[in-house]
């Protein structure tokens, strides 16, 4: 009898050893799993950022510092300083008018056939091609170059539409602010080192064995293509195109399915009221950052400040960018969101009224220090708090309305710029008429629910995939 209550014992003890070793395994297993998902995720969140890294070396050797400078001097030399500037201010409306006029059948077809990152690439390969070519652009050649520089803006943009509208999709709702902030770091700091490079091009020609800065000019346009063309790859490659939620009544036609749902989404408008006051918000204020960063160096240009200076202090927002956008992106933990936006355009209406006072290159670098304490970080909780808002399976189109609000900002600010200074003769009064984008957008931003607005966004969610699984 205790042989046979021993054998039961160690057969139990068996057994239980059997199952420890099962369920340690078992553990061990889901623990790898855990690991990979989360290496995976890491990597799709870099991969993403890389390609804010890629296309803001458009944003600042492009648009901000080197190509607007270039625009007024070369391009612009057979027109008058304030002319040039008017000039540049008409290019960068048409452009915004084009991407604002395309950008929700774009969005809506985008999420319609499921293929938000083609055309984001293909959007890419337009910029970067259109950016290529400004290499051709010589002594008077301005309106070639308000072409060239149309099409690679166009291309830019509407690239952006599906970038943005992929941010939902990669990064978790309590990562939102952060993972958006961080891309914008991103930005600032890949394209503040090619800029840093284009700088010593133009600065010290010979060094590179380049005829003169004019040339250096013209070939730091070609930089600009070659690196946006080689950090987009990671996000090409490495980031999942999302889920697409088709509903019955759709058409099969991409095109038509596009505008059946802008349609749809206009007659659900306003279940999203948070959201619409906030868009209202953003074209507001986003039109005073727009028009800051086209028109800032060409109007430091006019009024007689040194290339060095000018794209200098560009090169420093760049660099000192970086932290101060991190920095915001955390900031929303202690403020909320929708206030550390709040005190950004604080900072923005300091801004425009010292410009108007602007005459020596101190100046200019002083004001580009506080541009570059609260340009990122007020953009990037802009796009965060808009994704917030936003249901996932319709974010390329909701990111659509997004970049109209954004372009129309680019079209009003810098067409009121250049036509403010073509009457005056002069660009200072064109600064301080800035400020009134600031004042009302703030006003305006001061009125968003944001918790009102993401429960509408998931309401929405949960109603489309009823309805499609109905």
């Amino acid at each position: 009898m205790v042989g046979v209550i021993l054998c039961k014992g160690k057969k139990r003890k068996a057994v239980s050893r059997l199952l420890s070793v099962v369920n340690n395994r078992k553990a061990s297993k889901v623990s790898m799993n855990a690991t990979k998902i989360h290496k995976d995720h890491k990597r799709i969140l870099r991969s993403w950022k890389m390609y804010d890294w890629a296309n803001s070396a458009f944003a600042t050797t492009i648009m901000a510092a080197v190509l607007p400078e270039f625009y007024s001097s070369v391009a612009g030399s057979t027109l008058d300083k304030t002319t040039a500037t008017s000039y540049w201010g008409y290019s960068n409306t048409i452009a915004m008018l084009i991407i604002a006029i395309t950008a929700p059948i774009l969005g809506a077809i985008g999420d319609h056939s499921g293929a938000k990152k083609r055309f984001l690439g293909g959007f890419a390969v337009l910029g970067i091609l259109a950016t290529a070519l400004l290499i051709g652009v010589g002594k008077g050649m301005w309106f070639y170059a308000s072409l060239v520089y149309i099409f690679g803006r166009v291309g830019f943009g509407c690239a952006n539409i599906f970038y943005d509208s992929l941010l939902p999709h990669v990064a978790r709702a309590e990562e939102i602010d952060r993972v958006s902030a961080e891309g914008y770091a991103y930005g600032y700091l890949g394209g503040g080192i090619l800029l840093a490079l284009n700088l010593l091009m133009i600065m010290k020609p010979d060094f590179f064995g380049i005829p003169d800065a004019q040339w250096a000019s013209r070939i730091s346009f070609l930089t600009v293509a070659l690196w946006w063309a080689l950090f987009s790859i990671p996000l090409l490659k490495n980031v999942p195109e999302p889920f697409t939620l088709v509903t019955r009544d759709e058409s099969m036609n991409p095109l038509v399915a596009g505008y059946q749902r802008l349609r749809k989404t206009f007659g659900e408008i306003t279940k999203f009221k948070e959201l619409i006051k906030f868009l209202v918000a953003f074209w507001l204020y986003n039109d005073g950052i727009g028009t800051i960063i086209i028109m800032a160096v060409i109007f430091g240009a006019e009024i007689g400040i040194s290339k060095f200076h000018l794209i200098g202090a560009i090169l420093m927002v760049q660099f000192i960018g970086v932290p101060c956008t991190a920095f915001f992106g955390r900031l929303p933990k202690k403020l909320g969101t929708k206030n550390s936006i709040l005190l950004a355009l604080c900072v923005y209406a300091g801004i425009v009224i010292l410009g108007y006072f602007m005459q020596k290159p101190a100046h200019f670098w002083v004001l580009a220090l506080l541009v570059s304490m609260v340009q990122g970080g007020s953009q990037a909780l802009s796009r965060s708090m808009y994704a917030s808002m936003t249901p996932p399976s319709k974010s390329a189109e909701f990111f659509g309305f997004y970049n109209v609000s954004s372009k129309f900002a680019g079209i009003i600010g810098p067409a009121l710029f250049a036509v403010v200074g073509q009457l005056t003769g002069s660009s200072r009064l064109s600064i301080i008429s800035i400020l009134v984008f600031f004042l009302f957008g703030a006003l305006v931003l001061a009125k968003v629910d944001h918790r009102q607005g993401i429960e509408a966004a998931i309401a929405a969610e949960l109603a489309v995939k009823a309805e499609r699984t109905s």
